[in-house]
């Protein structure tokens, strides 16, 4: 199989409320310069603001990428690999499926939806890597973690991945 690369594609909203979070972090770290006078105060606290800022910037999700060893999920700076032979199962999430997930650790909104995510229905924690807030994939790892990945060939990934994917024993032994 030769490799396929899934671009990340940004929602509508995404520019919008990217632009907000920029607005708001720059706000943030005007204020207390303000406020204060300059001093270490607002050092610090711009300090933090640039960290997070970063830290988010480069955990931004850009593409995926299928090839004959597995899934990567590629972010600025990270890369999430997924060897066939660690994946339990993938399939398609609907919408209302999601919409009971609130993030724990992630951005909402700021060039994508990414982090740690609780999901209120099931009460699990997943990891989220998502451009646009719709057309998910769940991949499931050998230990029970949860992986989402919006993509717009949901039914191509799916179909490639599924050819190469072991089916697992995931019952527990009591």
């Amino acid at each position: 199989m030769e490799e396929k690369i899934y671009k990340q594609r940004l929602g509508r909203r995404v520019p919008y409320s990217s632009a907000l979070y920029l607005i708001a972090f720059v706000g943030l770290a005007v204020v207390p310069a303000l406020v204060y006078s300059g001093g270490y105060i607002s050092a610090w606290f711009i300090s933090i603001i640039v960290a997070v800022l970063a830290l988010m910037i480069l955990s931004i999700p850009r593409r995926v990428v299928v090839d004959e060893e597995g899934i990567e999920i590629q972010c600025i700076s990270e890369d999430t690999t997924f060897a066939y032979e660690d994946i339990a199962s993938i399939r398609k999430v609907t919408r209302r499926e999601m919409s009971a997930c609130m993030p724990i650790f992630g951005a909402v909104g700021f060039f994508g939806h990414y982090g740690r995510f609780l999901n209120l229905r099931t009460m699990e924690f997943i990891h989220i890597y998502a451009s646009r807030w719709g057309k998910f994939v769940e991949i499931t790892d050998i230990d029970g973690e949860k992986y989402y990945i919006s993509c717009e060939e949901q039914d191509d990934i799916i179909k490639r991945v599924e050819g190469y994917i072991k089916p697992h024993d995931t019952r527990e032994n009591i």
